[in-house]
């Protein structure tokens, strides 16, 4: 502890150059790490994210977008455990923070905990190399713990000696921890995305890693004929004057020249709720759609409202007049059953 934390002077500066030292490494290394996961997305349709046309701006901002999503989530659960700690605390009427006083105190123990965390953060490593199937929780905690013990702990015990070391050793920390992040990530892209190439559901994470989810229906524009008999496709993009497309139903991936292709029924991160590869795109119903007016208009002329008849022979017996049945005489029609007083 310095002697400006001690007495309380420590300025806004101070924790900026804290905090920096913790948000830059995970952020840097989970840009690098995402990168890779957007290679291994597009890798499952079998081309590569500038055959789609998605050069290096349009990836920077993408992966930019995707760490401002994932540190607005991260902030709610570290404010969540720090409110959880806080409340250990009150609880135990301050135990907690002098236990974690003491442990910050101890070089072994200090050294000992990042260790077996920058341990842990090698399993998103073993799971991108499909090495951890079938493990549990108890092979988790071992596999950490040696990784740690043999890599890891001698140097962080050597560097808790100084102020500096300590710092080095918290961005260290931080850079692995953005790593096992990264690796976990690519390993949930990587299932995401050939969960959409085998079923074309999408999922929020493909989202988030800024996946273009859009379903066209391609069509000729000279006969106006619907490619693959109107199966919707998954348009990845556009590059070159051509189009990618990648059709479910027969595990394929193609491309077509733009000018050759009219792009029908389009549709962006659609409801896949039921979606079955291969399926014509649901026409529309044009009957349901159409107003009354339509409807009579389509008729045989305008709709009745009752028949176009006057005289009286449509009159009711109440709405007869009266009647001449000779020279001279003029019959009042009798009133009907019920009408009289």
């Amino acid at each position: 502890m310095t002697h400006r934390d001690a007495t309380g002077q420590g300025s806004a500066m101070d924790l900026l150059e804290r905090i920096g030292s913790v948000v830059l490494p995970v952020g840097i290394a989970l840009y690098a790490l995402l990168y890779l996961g957007v290679q291994q997305m597009y890798g499952i349709f079998n081309i590569s994210p500038e055959q789609a046309g998605i050069d290096q701006a349009t990836m920077f901002g993408r992966l930019v977008g995707s760490l401002v999503l994932l540190i607005l989530t991260g902030s709610l659960v570290l404010g969540a455990l720090v409110a959880v700690c806080w409340l250990v605390n009150r609880a135990t009427l301050g135990h907690a923070a002098r236990l974690a006083r003491a442990v910050r105190a101890r070089p072994w123990a200090a050294a000992t905990l990042g260790a077996v965390w920058c341990g842990a953060t090698y399993w998103g490593f073993l799971g991108y190399l499909d090495l951890d199937e079938g493990a549990g929780l108890a092979s988790i905690v071992l596999v950490a713990a040696v990784i740690g013990t043999v890599s890891f702990l001698v140097p962080f015990r050597l560097l808790r000696r100084r102020p500096t070391g300590r710092a080095g050793m918290r961005v260290v920390i931080a850079a692995f921890t953005g790593i096992g992040l990264g690796f976990a990530l690519i390993g949930q892209l990587e299932a995401d995305a050939e969960a959409l190439a085998a079923t074309g559901r999408g999922s929020i994470v493909l989202s988030l890693a800024g996946f273009q989810d859009q379903w066209v229906v391609a069509v000729t524009p000279a006969k106006g004929t619907p490619l693959y008999g109107g199966t919707p496709l998954l348009l990845l993009g556009e590059h070159e004057g051509t189009y990618a497309f990648y059709d479910c139903a027969r595990r394929e991936t193609f491309r077509r020249p733009m000018g050759a292709t009219v792009l029908q029924g389009i549709e962006l991160e659609p409801d896949h709720e039921g979606f079955t590869c291969g399926e014509p795109a649901p026409a529309k119903n044009a009957a349901a759609e159409r107003t009354p007016a339509e409807d009579a208009s389509a008729g045989n002329g305008s709709p009745r409202t009752g028949s176009a008849k006057t005289g009286s022979a449509e009159r009711g017996p109440m709405e007869r007049g009266p009647v001449r049945t000779g020279p001279g005489r003029i019959a009042t029609p009798a009133p009907s059953a019920g009408q009289g007083d």
